[in-house]
């Protein structure tokens, strides 16, 4: 017989840390998204008038906007408690279960990368977010039966980096769904220079938009850049800070003005040298690079294409001007004469 696995059990105000101490605890405290966070403060706000449970919110986005944190800063807003599961390790029905059963009446159930659960257990699920109830079978042949097990009323709240993946089913019982896009300088500037003032670093406003301008529009990157630079600072820089240590501490990680690393570049200039500039395949790149396809279309690609650094098109991946131009690449206009 498996061992029976307890779920992850965490009330909002247990998380410890440094990335607890960056991390916002409250709406308020949050850069950024406003309108995903006023809706979701109208639902909340809702919720508690009306002493009804929250409904099931979906979030989706490219990695480091702040799923979790939504995901995290719910439950202190309705004053309850939260589990986190993930979606990779919620192999079988069985995995799911003591999240559902240890729920208490309004607590909020996480599931990051929802969308890699297995469809036995993603149809485990429909009963329990429409109709708070499993269906448990006992017995094999004609001598199973199944038991309705009662749940108690909670909210669950998904979080995906690839919405496409999510069947329509298991997509259309979320009453709400939230799309989070990328920030803009001024709001990571806002969030670095918050974070600095937890840690405890004296920062300018020029260093903290340089930050800004290489952290990819993500408050994760923009945190993780500032960890650094106060290491750099620390060891190299006798704890200075200044707009050149910063430039200084990024271009060592290999960091560039636009924020691309050197996996970033590697990218650009195996499109560009192996296949001239394009179209080519992700899979065709991917096995060129030796990475894994989708580490390039969930980690890479959302930035170059929003940077306009490549475009996708029917026949596969291409190169743009603006990013020939970042390569220092001369674009060829004279095609030369036929004769």
């Amino acid at each position: 017989m498996e061992r029976y696995r307890e779920p992850t059990v965490a009330a909002p105000e247990e998380a410890t840390g440094e990335d607890r101490a960056l991390r916002p605890q409250r709406f308020e405290e949050m850069v950024g998204q406003r309108q995903v966070m006023e809706r979701l403060l109208i639902a909340v706000d809702a919720s508690r008038k009306r002493q009804e449970v929250l409904g099931h919110i979906l979030l989706d986005g490219p990695p480091g906007l702040g799923k979790t944190t939504f995901a995290t800063c719910i439950p202190r807003e309705l004053g309850t408690t939260l589990q986190i599961a993930s979606g990779a390790a919620l192999a079988a029905p069985k995995d799911l279960l003591p999240y559902l059963t240890n729920a208490v009446e309004g607590s909020v159930l996480f599931i990051d990368e929802i969308h890699r659960l297995p469809i036995a257990v993603e149809e485990f699920l429909y009963p329990a977010m429409e109709d708070f109830r499993v269906d448990i079978t006992l017995g094999d042949g004609v001598a199973a039966r199944t038991i309705n097990m009662p749940l108690r009323p909670f909210t669950l709240i998904g979080a995906t980096t690839r919405a496409g993946l999510i069947s329509a089913p298991l997509r259309d019982r979320f009453q709400m769904r939230e799309h989070l896009d990328f920030y803009g300088v001024e709001e990571l500037a806002e969030i670095v220079r918050r974070s600095a003032a937890k840690l405890d670093m004296s920062m300018d406003d020029a260093s903290a938009d340089e930050i800004a301008r290489r952290s990819r529009g993500t408050p994760r990157l923009a945190n993780n850049r500032l960890r650094w630079i106060r290491d750099y600072s620390t060891s190299r820089a006798a704890n200075e800070m200044n707009v050149g240590v910063v430039r200084t501490a990024l271009e060592m990680q290999g960091i560039d003005e636009r924020g691309l690393d050197g996996f970033d570049r590697r990218y650009l200039e195996t499109i560009h040298r192996v296949f001239g500039g394009g179209p080519a395949g992700i899979e065709a790149i991917a096995h060129t690079m030796s990475s894994a396809p989708d580490t390039l279309e969930d980690d890479v690609e959302p930035f170059l294409l929003r940077c306009e650094l490549v475009v996708r098109t029917p026949r596969g991946r291409r190169l743009t001007a603006l990013g020939e131009e970042h390569l220092g690449v001369v674009r060829r206009t004279d095609q030369g004469r036929l004769f």
